[in-house]
């Protein structure tokens, strides 16, 4: 059973998240809807990637909720030849003391920003496995934890293939949520055009959120209840992603979690200390079409994960 907080500490929570929100938001307009699901994610713990076409933001989106926390930020650009101890670390012998010094990676951070993920190997790509499910990493066959709080954000175009590696269905199923960011509309790029030249607007941006604000989030997001007809109406929707024609494997009940834990905290954004359908249903394919698998017939079809997804979230009944 979720905790009960004190109203004035949810308010708070609330507050935060707009915050976040609000200071983000001043750099990607007309992006509301992104900016939404990324605090989502990161309000209930998971993790997210950012899959769009170049150009539409989302190294930007990044670096804006990097900026607008008071937390460690690390970027990495991946590459084929980058090797899982550029991410990870690397122990380096210390000639005087005699001894081996561990020198830690990018995962040793807050916000990690694994930037064209898919450029990578497979066991470079592999390396944020653990990282991400169990938050430590295993070097030199030593466990090493990570901080309390690690958030990772990966982009990837899933338009231009030459030179990567799809992500293996077990690294998809670690994102709690996928989305994209689409164009902006005409009027909002006009806007962007007009801007003055010079710094970056992120330079500009100032830090609203602690760490400390991130675990009243957190604990905030656990506490927002959710009924029995709600989790039954989850269990019927990703359930139904694994009994649809053409499709090889359906979601996982990790994703049943993930849907459930974000829709409680988009609960939390929008002020409500319980779920109803509405965040359910926003969250729906963001949270479920990267882990369904379609059979063959269906990918030479040209049927979509989305379509399919979408499909279900119309056929399955709505708790009254």
């Amino acid at each position: 059973m979720s905790a009960v907080l004190p109203e004035h500490q949810s308010a708070s929570a609330t507050q935060i998240l707009k915050d976040l929100a609000g200071n983000v938001g001043t750099i990607m307009q007309g992006q509301n809807s992104a900016v939404r699901l990324l605090l989502a994610a990161l309000a209930s713990g998971g993790h997210v990637l950012l899959e769009d076409v170049p150009g539409t933001g989302k190294t930007t989106l990044a670096k804006a909720l990097a900026a607008s926390l008071a937390a460690q930020f690390q970027r990495i650009q991946f590459t084929p030849d980058l090797m899982p101890a550029d991410i990870l670390g690397v122990s380096v012998f210390n000639p005087k003391n005699q001894e081996f010094e561990f020198h830690p990676g990018p995962v040793f951070s807050n916000v990690l920003l694994a930037d064209e993920i898919n450029r990578a190997t497979p066991r470079t790509q592999s390396a944020l496995l653990e990282a991400m499910a169990e938050g430590q990493v295993s070097i030199d066959r030593e466990r090493r934890q990570l901080d309390g709080f690690f958030f990772v954000m990966a982009t990837q175009n899933p338009i231009e293939f030459e030179g990567t590696y799809p992500l293996p269905e077990a690294q998809m199923d670690r994102f709690a949520l996928r989305f994209k960011l689409g164009y902006v509309a005409p009027q909002l790029e006009v806007e962007i055009l007009s801007a003055p030249g010079g710094e970056s607007p992120l330079n500009r941006l100032r830090e609203v959120a602690s760490r400390d604000d991130l675990a009243r989030v957190r604990t905030a997001t656990q506490a927002v209840t959710v009924s029995n007809e709600l989790k039954r109406y989850i269990a019927d929707l990703v359930h139904a992603t694994r009994s649809a024609e053409n499709v090889r494997i359906g979601a996982s009940p990790r994703a049943s979690l993930a849907l459930m834990k974000c829709a409680q905290a988009l609960a939390l954004i929008d002020g409500e200390d319980f779920i109803t359908p509405d965040p359910v249903q926003e969250l729906d394919v963001p949270a479920l079409a990267h882990r369904v698998i379609l059979d063959g017939e269906a990918r030479f079809s040209g049927t979509s994960e989305l379509a399919i997804v979408q499909s279900m979230l119309e056929q399955v009944p709505v708790p009254a």
